[in-house]
């Protein structure tokens, strides 16, 4: 079959640089192919080594973190990890950014992102449970935020909503570093038979690739390559760059898989995310050590005139790319057409390793499989060390303690997310047992069965700045906490590291310690990390947002009868776990009401959390803990405010200290509601736990042993008002 004409060394070196290869990666790209390269080629390369796609800056760092347990059945490398949680079950899950197409396009950004998230973890074979995400939005005062807030809320909501996977929980942080990249990253948890576990790895001579789902067309082109550079004055006007979705589509896509995952049809599946079908194609037949075959004249297409350059890199939603066993495509065509959706063969198999893309009678495109990936740039880029901050001088109370206790519980950082989760399905599906706002983690049942899944996204980048190995080690520890402060065993993280740009060393610096402490939290705590993403470059005009590295975590309750909440009744004995030293470096209070961000934060001791944390658990598998709660952002009076407002009870707290006990964010810390304190009190001295007899609960205020009180009505108030009142019009 003839070739294409490679271009023009002038016009591909041109090219290259416009499509963001370095000039050294279009040397390498050229010793591959041994010639110019093709317009398409050109293309391949280009996404395939993008940051995005490749990992080129950070792969050396991720090989550092803990991937390995006896629960965990398949760890980073394939489209989602996979834990075992017993009666033959699996928990697939993993988190990805959508963050610079959800600047561009906030809508359509934001919905996109949960249903990239969707297919990583239906492809696997498991059906998709639950929805959550990690959201941080710039300055809420300027309208941009709030137009981009209210977009991105409502692309997750239309998107998860439509497709029927309740949206269970999550995250929402604001601060200035975001307003030229705010950050959307969305998790999926699915479920699926521990034994039937699909991977991307294709194998099987002449065996038919298949395209199926939507058809491709122009959305999406190249927006793998624009999520892998920094952002300008102009970067709102790269709208052709998002992918539209289309979640009506992406419900037909799933039941269209999964019944055709329950055959034997299926050598391997791949979802067609960043880079499309050159993505789709490239991994699995490389996975496998196969060549490929495909035949753009086939692809299914919704526009006119479609280059096969257009088609290989089009990121076009709702579709993936399939290998079948022979004499199979007549089951899976007649699956794909009952649900209303493309299928066609649009290839085969080969032993050439090699990728060779067909267009009218043409060949586009002819390249060796293997270094698209074994070649790709690996980059140890330097590093500069994050300077400790000086330790945070005595601050003085400026307001006292109820007034700034009423402040910090209607913060942006700390108000309810009441606006947002309200446009959230929460309850789709029926399993859904604890949702936004009752508990410190999301629990969802497991059909079938007496367990249930606590999941859970956390991050304070504040810290992260400030110190990245510190605040990535809390980072971690608070996601092992919000699932234990329900009951379940903490099993596994997923990670989305959002960073900014890596070729300056102080970024680099602060992603290389920032992975440094989450090794260390995730081993201290078995919470090994089984999946994840990448997205750096997130700056505009050279203003990096906070280093966020994004954390998902999942564990399991054997007895959802067993899990608790946030909700405490009368008459209960409210329990302090943990040290409290009072410090307010990096905290809430000091921002909100010394407006000051300065100090270290909170250092985290790992043994410490282990040890608090499994007392914790221990306590309400017994029974003898009714409510608990982890403290964390605002400390322990937010956290006894909080723990008022959910279940609309107040307490009489007769322990006392000054500010800084309050409002410190010592970490390893836990309230717990008991009817048994003494039996508490004992087993926690008998643990070598610290335990501190707070108050009991009662009554309809908030009440300080000699400082006054304040009605849990009027905390309320000011708590539920932010948010409604900044997105007043939209």
């Amino acid at each position: 079959m003839p070739s294409v004409p490679p271009l023009a060394p002038e016009a591909a070196a041109d090219l290259a640089q416009k499509f963001g290869l370095k000039p050294d990666e279009y040397a390498a790209a050229l010793a591959i192919l041994g010639r110019d390269p093709t317009l398409c080629e050109l293309g391949i390369f280009s996404v395939m080594w993008s940051e995005h796609c490749s990992y080129k800056s950070s792969r050396i760092w991720l090989k550092t973190l803990p991937t390995k347990a006896p629960w965990v059945l398949v760890g980073p490398g394939e489209n989602a990890g996979v834990i075992d949680i017993g009666e033959g079950l699996a928990a697939v899950f993993k988190m990805e950014s959508h963050n610079h197409p959800s600047f561009i396009e906030p809508y359509s950004g934001a919905a996109t992102g949960v249903g990239g998230i969707l297919r990583d973890v239906f492809t696997m074979g498991a059906r998709p449970i639950a929805n959550l995400n990690a959201l941080r939005f710039g300055d809420p005062t300027l309208p941009r935020t709030r137009r981009i807030l209210d977009g991105v809320v409502r692309g997750i909501g239309g998107y998860g909503n439509c497709v029927g996977v309740p949206t269970v929980g999550g995250e929402v942080n604001f601060h200035p570093a975001y307003n030229g990249n705010p950050l959307v990253n969305a998790m999926t948890v699915g479920i699926l038979k521990a034994d039937r576990i699909f991977t991307a790895a294709a194998t099987g001579i002449g065996n038919p690739v298949v395209y199926v789902g939507s058809k491709t067309g122009r959305d999406g082109i190249h927006g793998a390559t624009m999520s892998s550079a920094e952002f300008d004055k102009d970067s709102e006007e790269k709208r052709p760059t998002v992918q539209i979705g289309d979640p009506f589509a992406e419900k037909l896509l799933i039941e269209a898989c999964l019944e055709l995952m329950a055959t034997d049809a299926i050598v391997a599946i791949q979802d067609m995310g960043a880079a499309g079908l050159t993505s789709s194609g490239v991994e699995m037949a490389g996975k496998g050590g196969m060549g490929v075959v495909l035949e753009m004249d086939h692809v299914p297409q919704r526009e006119e005139g479609m280059t096969a350059y257009e088609m290989m890199l089009s990121e076009s939603q709702e579709r993936m790319l399939m290998v079948l066993k022979p004499g199979q495509e007549h089951i899976a065509e007649a699956i794909f057409h009952k649900w209303e959706l493309d299928f066609a063969v649009i290839g085969h198999l080969t032993d050439t390793g090699m990728i060779e893309i067909r267009h009218k009678g043409m060949t586009e495109a002819l390249i060796p499989l293997a270094p698209p990936e074994s070649q790709a740039p690996l980059y140890n880029r330097p590093t500069e060390d994050t300077p400790h901050p000086p330790p945070l001088p005595p601050r003085a109370d400026p307001v006292g303690l109820l007034a700034a206790l009423k402040t910090l519980v209607a913060a942006p950082d700390l108000c309810s997310r009441r606006w947002i989760w309200d446009q959230y399905d929460a309850q789709v599906g029926g399993q859904t047992a604890k949702r936004p706002g009752q508990a410190d983690a999301a629990v969802v049942r497991v059909e079938g069965t007496a367990r249930a899944l606590a999941i859970t996204t956390d991050c304070t980048p504040r810290y992260v700045l400030a110190d990245p190995e510190e605040g990535a080690k809390q980072a971690v520890a608070e996601a092992w906490r919000n699932i234990t402060a329900t009951g379940a065993q903490p099993l596994a993280i997923t990670d989305n590291m959002n960073f900014g740009n890596p070729e300056k060393p102080r970024i680099m610096g602060q992603f290389a310690a920032a992975c440094r402490g989450m090794a260390a939290a995730c081993t201290a705590l078995d919470f090994p990390v089984v999946s994840g993403n990448v997205s750096l470059y997130n700056e505009t005009e050279g203003r990096p947002i906070l280093p966020t590295p994004a954390i998902g975590g999942v564990g399991v309750i054997e007895k959802l009868a067993d899990a608790v909440g946030l909700s405490m009744p009368e008459g209960a004995s409210l329990v302090l776990i943990g040290h409290t030293q009072g410090h307010l470096g990096q905290s809430l209070w000091l921002r909100e009401i010394a407006g000051q961000e300065a100090g270290p934060p909170p250092p985290v001791n790992l043994s410490e959390e282990r040890k608090n944390g499994d007392f914790v658990r221990a306590q309400i598998l017994a029974g003898t803990v009714l409510a608990c709660h982890d403290l964390s952002d605002g400390g322990l009076l937010v956290a006894l405010a909080e723990m008022a407002m959910a279940s609309g009870i107040g307490a009489r707290i007769t322990a006392g200290g000054d500010h800084g006990f309050w409002f410190g964010e010592d970490q390893a810390r836990y309230i717990l509601a008991t009817t048994h304190a003494p039996a508490l009190l004992a087993a926690a001295q008998a643990a070598g736990v610290p335990a501190l007899l707070l108050g009991q609960s009662g009554g309809a205020n908030l009440e300080l042993a000699s400082l006054g009180a304040i009605s849990i009505e009027e905390l309320s108030r000011a708590h539920e008002a932010t948010l409604p009142a900044l997105m007043q019009g939209y």
